[in-house]
């Protein structure tokens, strides 16, 4: 694995294999994130999870993420892309071995963590090679690159839920096939040098586009999360994190560019809606699906089909849309979706479920193309810090906001309805969000038939509730869109930014 200046039209073979397996090596992270959705239910039988506790499971499978790519980020144009992706491949086959070998919450979080900790230097290296390979048709090509995440939800799943009825075990046992594949792919792969480094911008340049603010944001997310595990007073997390932004502001003598930390705030509701519901897809229409007989896993693969097609499309609908255009259009799309699900039943969940298939579909990679398009001075840190934050917001809050969610509707419904049922099964619980109280497994395995159908009725309720409230995401996401294209649209228009003109 080397680095290469040279990377013109005459090496066009190797930019087709280096594109594929940075396509498969996404593709991985895929197949763990719909694995993990498909076993997390299974951990919580056999290891007697709260529904926050699989939340925080989901959740480790996410904020990891971040804390990789952003260190490689910071270095990945010293080390080289090669070493990134070596670290990743190492650390995917030790997280299945952990898994495996777990034997209760801690085992799976350590595990989980190891995945998204490769998961991100995955990442780390394919966003910015491939904008580097593309620098002309970036949203296009990273919208394609990344038809490789619902691509490898769809084989990941369908495998999943064909080995269903085998053990919890099998299905990580299977994650070991495509790692070892993107592991070989990657073999004797020459790298570009990212365009920023080609063009002479310095490194304080490429920070200043992220700026103080943009590494409080990021500084906040992390420290709150290792403050959770160490048990750190929130005045540690939020004194750490301003110091960093402080230092660097000062030093950098900027807070960040104003369009860029917007787009970096929009992440996070962004994220919110498309990752921190697929976490919860399959949990969420497990008892709806049931009564059609259908395996819950099937809502998931088939809005990720849905996404897989469209995304390997971009390039028609984006003739006719700018990127910013396509994000506010499927926002509103997005919300419609989610609003579906959580009032339909039976069939007609596969009409609301191809509505949010259709409007989650752009969303990361279309953040990806105007990151990389207009921002190329902040090279590889700028491109992998959205994801990052992504990441990092949903993983910390996201997933474990939408478990909450759930808990807390469950202990309000249970109180009203029967307070005498509620004593027996509700113990408190503590979470980054705080105090809650939640059904304890144990607990509820000691009620009978009829209290076993009366709490399952009421979890029902609330789980699909849950779909609801994150619909106010999307339409977030909308006005921010709309705001930034009225912006463009004074400033001449939405242009990309090449650095070679410019240097010229």
């Amino acid at each position: 694995m080397v680095e290469s200046t040279n990377f013109g039209n005459e090496l066009s073979y190797e930019k087709k294999m280096l594109f594929w397996a940075c396509f498969v090596a996404i593709a991985v992270t895929a197949f763990i994130f719909i694995i993990r959705g498909q076993v997390i239910n299974a951990w919580a039988l056999e290891f007697s999870l709260t529904e926050t506790q699989k939340g925080e499971i989901l959740g480790v499978g996410l904020w990891p993420f971040a804390i990789s790519i952003i260190l490689f980020s910071l270095v990945i144009d010293f080390i080289g892309y090669g070493k990134a992706m070596l670290f990743a491949f190492c650390c995917h086959i030790l997280s299945g071995v952990v898994i495996l070998t777990a034997n209760g919450y801690w085992g799976l979080y350590i595990g989980t963590f190891l995945q998204s900790l490769a998961n991100g230097a995955a990442q780390a290296v394919a966003d910015p090679v491939v904008a580097s390979i593309f620098k002309k048709d970036k949203s296009k090509w990273l919208s394609i690159l990344h038809a490789s995440w619902p691509g490898g939800m769809v084989i990941g799943g369908m495998f999943g839920i064909m080995i269903s009825d085998f053990a919890w075990q099998w299905r990580i046992s299977m994650l070991f096939i495509p790692m070892v594949i993107y592991g070989l792919m990657m073999l004797g792969r020459k790298f570009p040098i990212h365009e920023r480094v080609l063009a002479g911008v310095s490194y304080k340049e490429m920070l200043k586009v992220t700026g103080g603010l943009g590494f409080f944001v990021i500084s906040i997310l992390v420290f709150g999360e290792i403050g959770r595990i160490l048990v750190w007073p929130n005045y540690i997390v939020l004194i750490l994190a301003a110091g960093i932004a402080l230092y660097l502001g000062i030093y950098l003598r900027s807070i960040g560019n104003p369009i860029f930390l917007l787009l970096l705030f929009i992440m996070i509701p962004l994220a919110t809606t498309e990752l921190g519901t697929d976490s919860w897809i399959t949990s969420l229409m497990t008892d709806e699906m049931k009564t059609l007989s259908i395996n819950a896993g099937w809502v998931l693969i088939y809005t990720s089909f849905i996404m897989m097609i469209l995304r390997f499309n971009a390039g028609l609908l984006l003739r006719y849309f700018s990127p910013l255009g396509l994000l506010a259009a499927c926002s509103l799309i997005a919300a419609i979706g989610l609003i579906a699900l959580s009032k339909t039943t039976g069939l007609m969940i596969f009409v609301a479920a191809t509505v949010y298939g259709v409007g989650k579909t752009y969303f990361w990679p279309m953040m990806l193309g105007v990151v990389a398009e207009r921002f190329p001075k902040g090279g590889a840190l700028a491109l992998n810090t959205m994801s990052a934050v992504g990441m990092l917001s949903v993983g910390i809050l996201g997933t474990v906001f939408l478990g909450n969610i759930q808990d807390a509707a469950i202990e309000k419904q249970l109180k009203n309805e029967n307070p005498v049922l509620s004593s027996k099964i509700l113990t408190e619980k503590t979470s980054i969000i705080g105090h809650y109280e939640a059904i304890d497994p144990d607990l509820r395995s000691k009620l009978n038939v009829d209290e076993q159908l009366i709490v399952g009725n009421i979890e029902k309720k609330a789980s699909k509730n849950a779909l609801m409230i994150v619909a106010v995401f999307p339409i977030i996401m909308l006005v921010s869109y709309i705001f930034l294209i009225g912006y463009f649209k004074r400033k001449g228009g939405y242009k990309i930014v090449d650095l070679q003109e410019t240097k010229n």
